[in-house]
């Protein structure tokens, strides 16, 4: 799902940004853009055109859908992290987590 908001897209920009060491400057310089222009992004008080998105998607390494998307990345690490708890149980303990779930999925409909 696309985001729309823009200060959720300026800080998905600064968490990657930090995540990368970098500072707005170097961002701001990589992507052809002034200093002061980039930090109003990071601060979601600037609306971007598509090709100032790539321009700083190319600065940081990143594809759009990064910064443009939900972040679904968590549930899927959750999930990913259930399986791993759910291989390390014993059989029985496995069989019970399953019957768990499946009783809680068919209450959902």
């Amino acid at each position: 799902m696309l985001v729309f908001d823009l200060h959720s897209i300026g800080n998905k920009l600064l968490d990657i940004r930090k995540k990368k060491g970098m500072t707005q400057a170097e961002v701001a310089e990589k992507s052809g853009l002034s200093d002061r222009t980039y930090a109003d992004i990071e601060r979601g008080s600037v609306n971007m055109r598509t090709e100032t998105v790539l321009r700083i998607c190319k600065a940081l390494h990143i594809t759009p859908d990064e910064i443009l998307t939900e972040d679904n990345i968590s549930i899927s690490a959750k999930q990913e992290e259930l399986w791993q708890q759910l291989n390390e149980c014993s059989p029985k303990e496995k069989e019970t987590a399953l019957n768990l779930l499946a009783v809680y999925l068919q209450s959902l409909k």
